[in-house]
C-alpha cells in the first residue's frame, strides 16, 4: 500500500503520525466505506475506520486512483466510529 503525503499537505491531527494512520489502513478489519453525502461522492472521497498495531482507532478521509493513498484528514476514533468498527469486526468473527 502506497501513501502519497506530498501533494497534499494535510498532516494527521493531534498526537498521530503518518505511520499510525498507514497502519490504520492495513488492519484486516478496516472498514472503507463511499459516503452517500453529495460533497463528498462527487470529490471522490471516501472513509477509512482501522486500528493501529498498538489498538488506537483512526478515522480518515482519503482520496485514491487506486495505487496510491492521498490521506486528507485523520483523527482518532468517536463513540459512534467505534461502534461501527466493533460491529463490523464482531461481524466478520462470527462468520466461521
Amino acid at each position: 500500500m502506497e501513501f502519497d503525503w506530498e501533494s497534499h499537505h494535510a498532516q494527521p491531527e493531534n498526537s498521530l503520525k503518518q505511520r499510525d494512520v498507514e497502519e490504520s489502513f492495513e488492519d484486516p478489519f478496516a472498514v472503507r466505506l463511499l459516503p452517500d453525502a453529495q460533497r463528498f461522492s462527487m470529490q471522490a472521497r471516501y472513509f477509512n475506520l482501522g486500528r493501529t498495531a498498538a489498538g488506537v482507532g483512526i478515522f480518515s478521509v482519503y482520496r485514491t486512483n487506486g495505487k496510491q493513498f492521498q490521506v486528507i484528514f485523520a483523527r482518532t476514533f468517536e463513540a459512534e466510529e467505534k461502534f461501527v468498527y466493533e460491529r463490523q469486526q464482531s461481524k466478520l468473527l462470527n462468520q466461521g
